[in-house]
């Protein structure tokens, strides 16, 4: 005899049709549902469409089967859910292979396999993957348990959501049990030897028979928990277009038609759009593939937690506004008006910063959505009054700060030497200053640093001079897209004009801007951010420190250099170079914490009574103990910083220097003294 069991041990040939019906049900309301859905997708606007969806498919494949987002920053999460998404996957598997065994290959072509060593190592295998299941579960519902402001649902609606979630999580687990359960009544009313090859049953089974329980009291058992197994188990299944559980479909579908440059590169605005057509009026005005990110959302809250207005107490949370929109699509519809729920002040009070998309672990693009509300919030006009004026202000002169064009050159005059006019002249670089590198007082002594130490290294570079507008990376975040492609077509032709090899910026808003979004206007050109340019240098031996600083520091990375741009090491391995002691922030590198000036919000009136990031992430520096200084390489960290060093009462304890600053210290020259020519004529004597 082989080794196997009865599949439908004990049931009439009534209650298998009746099995089969449920299951026919279960199905059909399955692909309703997800019927609904496709069709609620389709009818949202095309932004990525199918471009190249082969490479997707096989790209979201690699991130879903290895958990590489998932695990970020939070590995507990990460091994919970991988212990149940391969569970589920296997034993879902398991469940596949018995329905082909049963219901095709034998009736059909008379195939029997499920006997014996394939039986044997299946009965194994779904044994140690149930235990796998269970584990996960018992993982996540720990993490959820200890991180409960992740799931801060502070809107009386959404309650739900945490019965919701612990039900999605208590379903599961009833069928992981239920399973075992089973499996451990049959083995305790057959009682084979070769059973042992399903070792949770068989040893629960031997636990039964010990207790009295008698073969017929564990038919009876075995009989009601397979009915009750199996009704919840398609009941799950049916429910998954409509709960929770949604996100199986919708994460790995998010994940391969997510755009990856996501809040890098902003979509175009069509010469042709309709000021009702500028950015996201009504739900169907979202692109399909925003749609479905909609229903990929989790709530898992790490947007929720990461975001920087959420942690000072600003009206907004990524988390909630993906669910606004949601639930706006599914009760409402797609003509649902969008600032009927979602306020503007909640969405000006973003900064654009990306550590919401950065932490997604099913690539939901926040940014992009949120830039597009923006968008129409300019469109009828309901922006931030400074705002607004600063957003004048550059259009009738050309900076945020509302200067005539003929001061932006006026940093140049306190360096003792000339600075090249490239538009009269070719160089080999071309520097775009930008608005606060040229005209906020502070930020000027920054700007000359790094001017002299170019100098210094003979470096042929020059400016634009009156010719340079803002590169307008914040004005496009701001939402005013129609002003970005005025000064990024207005600044193509001037730059394009020029004679240079390649261009570099001391600002991270506008080396992305130049480097990422002006191409879309035909500006290619190679771009660097300054603190690549001076790591070239030093590494190259063109600027050599006289003296090592051994400075105890920290660094701040920028979001536009780092998480837009993937920029962390060059700062760190100037200040290396340099003979700083860099001690790290908690949060660095890709999870660094914004300085609250993006997307515009350095225009923006502040909320009193407000904990402003800046002054959060000086009180973080602060923790480290004693520092020489709080080093940054961004113009408008600079502002921003100075500012809150001494709002957050941390002046005298903690002082502020841009990189450049630093780097001119180390070289201990006359600025007139080109450091290269100074460093040979060492070597002839």
């Amino acid at each position: 005899m082989s080794d196997t069991r009865q599949t439908f041990a004990g049931l009439a040939h009534w209650e298998i049709v009746f099995w089969y019906a449920l299951i026919v049900v279960s199905t059909a309301i399955f692909f309703w549902g997800v019927a609904r859905l496709v069709l609620r997708y389709s009818r949202g606007g095309s932004n990525v469409a199918f471009r190249g969806l082969p490479g997707r498919i096989a790209r979201a494949a690699g991130i879903v089967l290895t958990h590489k987002w998932i695990k970020r920053r939070d590995p507990l999460a990460g091994l919970g859910h991988a212990l149940i998404f391969y569970g589920f996957l296997v034993l879902f598997a398991g469940t596949a292979i018995l329905a082909f065994q049963e219901d095709f290959a034998k009736p059909l072509f008379g195939f029997d396999f499920w006997h014996d060593g394939f039986y044997l190592g299946y009965s194994l295998v779904l044994d140690v993957f149930g235990i796998a299941l269970a584990i996960g579960l018992g993982i996540m519902a720990v993490n959820r348990a200890l991180h409960p402001p992740r799931y801060d649902y502070r809107a009386a609606d959404r309650r739900i959501y945490v019965a919701g979630d612990w039900v999605f999580l208590a379903s599961l687990f009833f069928l992981a049990f239920s399973g075992f359960l089973l499996e451990s009544f049959r083995i305790t009313q057959t009682n084979p030897s070769f059973e042992t090859w399903s070792p949770v049953g068989w040893a629960v089974g031997r636990g039964f028979r010990s207790l009295g329980m008698t073969a017929q009291q564990a038919s009876s058992a075995h009989f009601a928990t397979w009915w009750t197994h199996g009704v919840v188990a398609l009941a799950f299944v049916a429910s998954i277009p409509f709960t929770k559980a949604v996100h199986m479909l919708a994460g790995p579908a998010n994940v391969a038609v997510r755009d990856d440059r996501a809040g890098k590169r902003l979509p175009l605005l069509p010469a042709t759009a309709t000021p009702e057509q500028v950015g996201y009026g009504v739900v169907g005005d979202l692109t399909w593939e925003h749609l479905v990110s909609l229903d990929a959302c989790t709530k898992c809250g790490k947007c929720h937690v990461a975001c920087p207005a959420t942690a000072s107490g600003y009206p907004l949370s990524p988390r909630d506004v993906i669910l606004d929109l949601r639930e706006l699509a599914a009760h409402e519809g797609l003509q649902a008006k969008i600032g009927e729920r979602i306020r503007p002040e909640t969405i000006w009070s973003c900064t654009q910063c990306m550590a919401c998309v950065e932490i997604c672990p099913v690539g939901i693009e926040h940014v992009p959505i949120i830039n597009q509300l923006r968008r129409r919030l300019v469109e009828v006009g309901e922006l931030d009054p400074m705002l607004q004026s600063t957003l004048e202000s550059v259009y009738e002169t050309g900076n945020s700060f509302g200067e005539p064009k003929r001061k932006r050159p006026r940093w140049t005059r306190e360096l003792g030497f000339d600075v090249k006019d490239i538009r009269k002249e070719p160089a080999e670089l071309l520097w775009f200053v930008g608005d606060y590198a040229s005209f906020d007082a502070r930020n000027q002594r920054a700007t000359q640093a790094l001017a002299r130490i170019l100098h210094a290294a003979a470096a042929d570079f020059g400016i634009l001079f009156d010719a340079e507008k803002t590169a307008g990376c914040d004005v496009r975040r701001a939402g005013e897209e129609g002003l970005w492609a005025a000064l990024a077509e207005e600044n193509v032709a001037t730059i394009s004009g020029c004679d240079f090899v390649r261009i570099f910026s001391s600002d991270p808003h506008t080396f992305h801007t130049l480097r990422n979004e002006y191409p879309q206007h035909g500006g290619e050109w190679t771009v660097l951010h300054h603190s690549q340019l001076l790591l070239e240098l030093l590494e190259a031996g063109v600027i050599v420190p006289r003296r090592r600083l051994g400075y105890r520091v920290t660094y701040h990375d920028p979001c536009t250099l780092g998480r837009y741009n993937g920029v962390y090491d060059a700062p760190r391995r100037v200040l290396a170079a340099i003979g700083c002691e860099l001690v790290e922030m908690p949060r660095n590198r890709d999870n660094s914490f914004c300085c609250g000036a993006g997307g515009g919000r350095i225009w923006m009136q502040e909320q009193p009574g407000i904990k402003r990031p800046s002054e959060q992430r000086i009180d973080e520096a602060a923790e480290l103990g004693s520092l020489d200084y709080f080093v940054v390489c961004c113009p408008k960290d600079v502002t921003m910083y100075e500012d809150a060093i001494k709002t957050s009462g941390h002046q005298g304890e903690l002082e502020l220097r841009e990189l450049s600053e630093l780097v001119l210290e180390s070289l201990d020259l006359p600025v007139d003294k080109p450091v290269a020519a100074a460093a040979a004529g060492e070597e002839q004597q």
